[in-house]
């Protein structure tokens, strides 16, 4: 994630110009009314050398209530507090006003580096405002103009060091996924078993919790933590960042991401919620284990399909929790059914953990901190090339594969190249031919032979041929000199 600057100020001070002078685009709007700019907007800015994220926000105004003002100066706060620094635009040459007072204060408390800087300060019509900005205690003004482009060599002198400071503060979360193996591990014995590596406080195993709105995220979070350290409530959508917390869960160093509530894309309208949805999205992808939480009273709604199947989309291992158990009465009953819709709903997570959970009494934790283990140890799991190979060819005695417009398809070699999640490629004759539910076949055999259940698992089919230098080429043609060289030799 890259340095981010979030540039506010009141409105019509040059903001959007700005903006676009440091993307190089005329991505945002520009225009002589105040109050153009109502959504926040990001770029990738270069200043010289340095390469950084933009965000152009909302003018600040003094409306605090639901109004179209209101929510568009609670939007601009949340930017503030998002970014690693922030940009106060001041105009020089309407020179400080009382609501720049009152924004300066707000943005002293709200971020720890804020620049301030005076634009439209060309010529001497700015001078007098660029000595007033002296009065807001923010340091040394910059004398910018963003529509000539003064002062951005100033700019650069002051963002560098902060730029340099967040890259050696920044902890890239990222886990390592989609491992190429060496030919060690491909060449594993019989016997050999690569060992699974448990999580440690350095590299922690990182879960995202996701899930439709009130479906009891930050409840279930809080309950595994021992405290209240986010924010819960009745209300739907409570939560609009995508918050990670570290702790030990049962002697397991973990980093839990707490994220906003997903629901259908024609439902989201508010800016803030898009903005939550999305951080969510970007959880699952700094997640290794993603737990999609259910209401148990409406389980298996169209989006919690919808993010089921994201997070194997994006190859990572899931446990599916159904929340609230302690409000159901028949729970046998009710049990039965979860396990039949989830075989019919989700055939691609065939094999995963179900779980009963109640976030409010905390019955069933355990049982989800097992299940989650067991599946990241799953998907950390490799397979011996001679075990492959032996086990495809039973597959192969089962059931052939088919032979399309009479061409026989031969299934030669199969290796795992891949871990996290476990990747395999098979060499065939005729890779393009092979229908998809002869792949499926061979991976719902693998989860069942090689106890792979619910993890994502990648099957490739590749040709021998890919391999031949000479693939493709055109044979030489006869020389034109033949006819008189084979005379001569006559």
């Amino acid at each position: 994630m890259s340095f981010t600057l979030a540039i506010v100020g009141r409105p019509n001070v040059g903001k959007s110009t700005l903006f676009n002078r440091l993307v190089g685009k005329r991505l945002a709007l520009v225009d002589d009314q105040p109050g153009v700019t109502r959504d926040l907007r990001e770029g990738a800015a270069r200043l010289g050398d340095l390469k950084f994220t933009i965000i152009d926000t909302a003018g600040l105004e003094m409306a605090t209530d639901e109004s179209l003002q209101g929510r568009m100066r609670m939007l601009t706060e949340r930017a503030v507090e998002m970014a690693d620094a922030c940009l106060f635009i001041i105009d020089a040459r309407a020179g400080v006003l009382p609501a720049d007072e009152i924004f300066a204060d707000i943005l002293r408390k709200k971020n720890a580096h804020v620049i301030l800087a005076a634009n439209k300060a060309e010529g001497k019509a700015g001078e007098a405002g660029l000595m007033e900005a002296y009065s807001l205690g923010l340091g040394e003004p910059l004398g910018l103009s963003a529509e000539h482009g003064e002062g951005m060599a100033d700019l650069a002198y002051v963002l560098r060091p902060l730029i340099d400071l967040a890259e050696a503060a920044h902890v890239d979360h990222t886990p390592l996924v989609d491992v190429d193996l060496t030919e060690e591990d491909e060449e594993l014995g019989e016997d050999e078993v690569v060992e699974y590596i448990p999580p440690t406080s350095s590299k922690p195993l990182q879960i995202a919790v996701v899930g439709r709105p009130n479906a009891g995220k930050s409840t279930l979070i809080n309950k595994i933590l021992g405290e209240e350290r986010l924010l819960t409530g009745p209300e739907a959508g409570i939560t609009r960042d995508a918050i990670s917390v570290m702790t030990e869960w049962s002697g397991t160093p973990m980093r839990i991401f707490d994220t906003a509530g997903m629901r259908k894309k024609a439902k989201v309208q508010d800016k803030l919620e898009k903005l939550s949805v999305s951080d969510g999205l970007r959880a699952v992808k700094f997640a290794e284990v993603v737990v999609v939480l259910l209401d148990v009273d409406i389980p298996f709604e169209q989006q919690d399909l919808r993010i089921a199947d994201l997070a194997e989309r994006e190859g990572r291992a899931v446990v599916l929790a159904v929340n609230k158990w302690d409000t159901e009465g028949d729970k046998q009953d009710k049990l039965k059914q979860l396990k039949e819709q989830f075989t019919r709903l989700l055939p691609q997570l065939r094999g995963a953990p179900l779980i009963t959970v109640s976030a409010l009494t905390g019955r069933g934790l355990e049982r989800l901190h097992d299940a989650i283990l067991e599946a990241h140890q799953v998907w950390n799991r490799r397979v011996s090339t001679s075990a492959l190979n032996r086990w495809l060819v039973g597959m192969l005695e089962q059931h052939p594969p088919p032979a399309p417009q009479g061409k026989r398809i031969k299934l030669r070699y199969m290796t795992q190249v891949k871990a996290r999640p476990p990747g395999f490629v098979v060499m065939a004759s005729h890779p393009d031919l092979l229908p998809a539910s002869y792949s499926r076949y061979l991976v719902n055999g693998l989860r069942e032979d090689f106890d792979m259940p619910g993890t994502p698992i990648r099957l490739f089919m590749r040709s021998q041929n890919e391999d031949n230098p000479f693939k493709g080429r055109k044979k030489a043609p006869p020389s034109k000199l033949r006819k008189h060289l084979s005379g001569r030799k006559t």
